[in-house]
């Protein structure tokens, strides 16, 4: 990375906290100090349960410091979920597979990636590669193209790249998180489009993280420092109530690190990176049960992507077993914000509204630095600078650039007929994607075709409850889509559209206080991506013999084809759960929580890249046939189906003094047309999750196993994941109330372990090295930190 780049961020947060610590110092020293009480609220009745939570006039009661949190007994099922019906109720309570992933255990673990955050989720995996640190994330074996809505702070991330890589990832520093849920399957269909897989909702931090009881501003500054390889970060966050219609928040990161070695040894190139971050949130409360929040993130992340030659190079093509790929230096920068209005009133039995307007923009500029084959490409580039027409020559730059803006309205109304509460949840939503590609000698402009997209929908949903037994849910989405190439690039003026109803019901009942069984039908309906509609012309064939002739009148190894005639995938998910909540089981402050569910997700129409028959090229080399049979067209297309199924289960108990939880995820997905097994596809996986507090609660020790088996019913071509076990250790300790000290061992048993299937050699006798050398994770890492909060009245 550049040092000069580097100095400035660090400069940068340096000045922010100096700054912010001079604010504060007068008054810190005097500050006493405010403990947030264990005891839990009444549980409000269901149709008040959102106002009676939400009356945004007045200064929160129960706000959950970080510092505060690693003290305290909690479970995460009772926290606060919107994912599943758009209203407010605790995950526990939700007839939909509903997890939490909480700041305290954020704070608790002190992740680099997010994908540390997510071993005890069940259902939830990621395809992450060491040398990029976007995040690909994977719900029930469904990702790529939007499959899974990911959304921050209300704003939909729908950048995409095709490459070496997973089709769909984004940037989010685990430093901003306040809080996550998710939501499996297509029971969130209302929550948007195209979460046929499921949605995965990031909060980022607010003022309520920061601030403590009876506070009037508030600092946070954390740091922290790991080994394999040199793991730095440091942070500032914090806010004032000017009055209470007021409220600013602001906050800083810097995080950086070098190549880590995996637990075989090996060092994996090109793993280190540099990131700065920082936002900005301004709520204003106008008028009783008004709040309109203005917020603003963004991140700069400078790493360099792809695995130089892991042995000698020649002119010729390497060996199979060393050969790397091209390196790029990156430059990935994010925009995102939001206008939020959220009005609720306990007496306004009509009005109870949430609208979000937002704009993302994912700018990623890259360089070519590295070639693994010294040649000129077959004059495409020079010895000097060598490459080929696929990646372009040394010195070469290339961009992609998404451009999202969106809307999100609904309202919901309550009434009561007899002994039925009743709530209505009615809204649309709409974004718009703008794609554009730019490579100024390689192939990426045809791989990730330029192209603008409009995906929008409405719906309505009844949620009945009948005293406390019965909870009816059903629900009707309408989806519509639009795209074009925009006339640019090789696809000139390919378009397509469609639309269709999606249908929703839920039935739980609790019989006795604490078993609440459920049932659930529901469809969800994924558009297809800019890239499959629209990818089009010839892949460059890298300085090698020209195959075919495309229709478009380019030419290459093989011709991607447009298909306007793609339809959308419909997802039909039916669902068997059972939530158990349960007090005071062995001692007066214990609790036990569990959700257990069983799904078969059917896919219709599901996209997949489809090759077409091989044949002989009608084209000659230096006056000869060229010899072997190859597929001339690769076309995404509908397949018939795809059914995937599995078993999940979360549980957790609290006894104050320690805790015990396990999760656990069984899954299994064919290609029905094929009965071949999904690549992506997630591996068995159980993690134990323990730990005792000490010391009056001030010292938290906590241990996470995750025992993860290989998946091995993946396509032919395909290197199956590793089986392993996954031991981390995590220590808080607060010698005062304002003081958090944390230490952690990840991977203590320096295991070596791929996540996911890579995909191995092609027909072509290419390889996918890249992917392979960086999936692995780090070994053995230790890690330390501090977190000190500033703070008065």
């Amino acid at each position: 990375m550049a040092l000069g780049g580097m100095t400035t961020r660090a400069l940068l947060l340096g000045v922010s906290i100096v700054s912010m610590g001079a604010l504060v110092s007068e008054t810190a020293l005097a500050q006493a100090a405010v403990q947030a009480g264990d005891v839990q609220p009444q549980k409000p009745k269901p149709a008040k349960k959102k106002r009676a939570a939400a009356k945004p006039a007045a200064v929160p009661a129960q706000v959950a410091n970080a510092n505060a949190q690693a003290s305290r007994s909690g479970q995460s099922l009772d926290e606060i979920t919107v994912t599943a019906s758009k209203t407010q109720e605790r995950a526990i309570d939700a007839l939909a597979p509903v997890s939490v992933v909480t700041q305290e255990q954020i704070q608790l673990q002190q992740p680099s990636r997010l994908s540390q955050l997510f071993y005890n989720v069940p259902g939830v995996w990621m395809q992450d590669r060491g040398d990029d640190p976007s995040t690909a994330i994977n719900i029930r074996g469904l990702q790529d193209f939007g499959r899974v809505a990911v959304v921050v702070d209300g704003a939909r991330q729908n950048y995409q790249r095709s490459g070496h890589n997973a089709n769909g990832s984004f940037f989010l520093d685990p430093e901003l998180i306040g809080g996550i849920d998710i939501t499996r399957g297509p029971t969130a269909n209302i929550y948007g489009s195209g979460a046929i897989g499921g949605v995965a909702s990031f909060r980022t931090k607010d003022i309520n993280d920061v601030l403590r009881p009876g506070e009037r501003w508030g600092v946070d500054m954390s740091g922290s420092y790991g080994s394999n390889n040199a793991r730095g970060m440091g942070s500032v966050f914090g806010g004032v109530r000017v009055d209470p219609s007021v409220d600013v928040f602001g906050g800083a990161v810097y995080r950086t690190q070098g190549n880590y070695k995996d637990g075989a040894g090996t060092e994996i190139g090109n793993t280190g990176n540099d990131i700065a971050a920082g936002l900005m949130k301004l709520t204003v409360r106008p008028a009783d049960g008004h709040e309109i929040k203005f917020g603003g993130i963004f991140q700069d992340y400078q790493y360099s992507i792809g695995q130089m030659n892991r042995g000698g190079t020649t002119t010729a093509a390497p060996a199979a077993a060393i050969a790397g790929s091209s390196v790029y230096g990156s430059t990935a920068k994010t925009y995102t914000g939001t206008v939020t209005w959220k009005y609720s009133k306990p007496d306004d039995m009509l009005f109870d509204w949430n609208a979000t307007l937002y704009g993302n923009r994912t700018d990623n500029d890259q360089v070519k630095t590295y070639n693994n084959r010294i040649t000129a490409g077959s004059g495409t580039c020079t010895l000097a600078n060598p490459g080929n027409n696929i990646s372009g020559c040394v010195g070469d730059r290339r961009g992609y650039l998404l451009d999202t803006i969106g809307v999100d309205v609904n309202n919901t109304s309550r009434f009561d007929v007899g002994g039925w509460r009743n709530a209505v949840t009615y809204g649309f939503d709409v974004f718009n994607d703008k794609v554009s590609t730019f490579d100024s000698r390689g192939n990426s402009n045809i791989t990730t075709p330029s192209g603008d997209r409009t995906v929008g929908g409405g719906f309505i949903q009844l949620k009945n409850n009948y005293s406390t037994w019965l909870e009816v849910i059903s629900a009707l989405r309408y989806d519509h889509y639009e795209l074009n190439s925009s006339g640019t690039g090789v696809a000139g003026t390919t378009s397509s559209s469609g639309d269709r109803l999606s249908p929703k019901i839920t039935v739980g009942v609790t019989p006795v206080a604490g078993f609440t069984p459920y049932v659930s039908y529901a469809e969800g309906y994924r558009a297809p991506s800019i890239t499959e509609t629209l990818i089009a012309g010839g892949h460059a064939t890298g300085g090698g013999p020209t195959l075919f002739n495309c229709p478009d009148g380019t030419s290459g190894l093989f011709c991607f084809r447009p298909n306007p005639n793609l339809r959308a995938e419909v997802g039909k998910n039916k669902e068997v759960g059972v939530n158990l909540k349960y007090n005071g089981i062995f001692t007066a402050g214990d609790s036990f929580r569990a959700k257990f569910n069983f799904f078969r997700n059917d896919v219709d129409d599901y996209i997949d890249l489809v090759a077409s028959t091989p044949v002989a090229s009608p084209l000659t080399f230096m006056g000869f046939p060229i010899p072997g049979l190859f597929s001339q067209f690769y076309q995404y297309q509908n397949i018939a189906s795809a059914k995937i199924e599995g078993f999940e289960a979360e549980t957790s108990y609290d006894a104050g003094d320690w805790f015990l939880g396990v999760g656990a995820t069984l899954q299994r997905g064919k290609n029905t047309q094929t009965n071949v097994g999904l690549a992506t596809i997630q591996p068995r996986k159980v993690t134990t999750t323990g730990g005792v507090r000490l010391l009056d609660r001030k010292l938290v020790i906590s241990a996470q196993w995750a025992s993860v088996g290989a998946n091995t019913d993946i396509p032919v071509g395909y290197v199956p994941s590793t089986a392993y076990d996954l031991v981390n250790l995590y220590v808080a300790y607060q010698p005062t109330p304002d003081i958090t000290l944390n230490f952690g061992v990840d991977n203590i048993l320096n295991q070596y372990y791929r996540p996911y299937a890579i995909p191995g050699a092609g027909a072509d006798g290419t390889t996918q090295n890249d992917v392979l050398w960086t999936a692995p994770g780090p070994g053995i890492v230790y890690k330390g930190g501090i977190n000190v909060h500033f703070g008065g009245a």
